[in-house]
């Protein structure tokens, strides 16, 4: 798709269209489940330029790709338009994402306890990831209550919170930084 220009004066007066052309207030909790999985695609990017190349690179830009099909599938009111092919999570997304949960975690070593977020830098940005995910699936869960939301959409954005969980463990790992363990201050 050709963008041929950035403003279109649309939305000046605080209003924008969805997917078929419905026009909503951009205070609609269906604008704030898509704009957090936006929100949550442009923190992925950060955490792609920290990594090198290789393996968890190529998941998380696979995973901000996929974010465009979730924001198409929310950006989507069902009840009056169908949705496009494009709103759809590609075939076996929600098992990739658990294949890849748990082959992190049968490769880190068994911990107890709540741990910080932090570590080394792309640890970090991983666990914002998974702060801000967190953040979009209870707004699409708020949607849910009152629009259609397709299921998967809901299923794969809970794993991918936990897969964040899990390389911000594994970057931390690899780095040979050890992860900080809550220490409950109010014993």
């Amino acid at each position: 798709m050709k963008i041929t220009k950035v403003y279109t004066r649309g939305g000046d007066k605080g209003l924008t269209s969805l997917v078929g052309g419905q026009r909503v207030s951009k205070a609609s909790i269906r604008l704030e489940a898509y704009g957090t999985i936006d929100e949550l695609s442009s923190h992925l990017g950060l955490l792609a330029a920290m990594l090198p190349e290789g393996h968890e690179r190529e998941m998380v830009q696979r995973i901000q790709n996929v974010l465009f099909n979730v924001c198409t599938n929310l950006a989507t009111d069902q009840e009056q338009t169908p949705l496009y092919p494009s709103a759809h999570l590609p075939e076996g997304e929600i098992e990739l994402m658990e294949q890849e949960v748990d082959m992190v975690m049968k490769e880190l070593p068994e911990r107890q306890g709540f741990i910080l977020p932090g570590g080394r830098q792309e640890a970090a940005q991983a666990h914002v990831c998974r702060t801000v995910c967190r953040r979009a699936e209870r707004r699409i869960v708020e949607l849910s209550d009152t629009a259609v939301v397709s299921p998967e959409i809901l299923q794969y954005v809970n794993r991918l919170s936990d897969y964040f969980f899990v390389l911000a463990k594994k970057l931390n790992f690899i780095a040979g930084m050890s992860e900080k363990i809550w220490e409950n201050a109010c014993k």
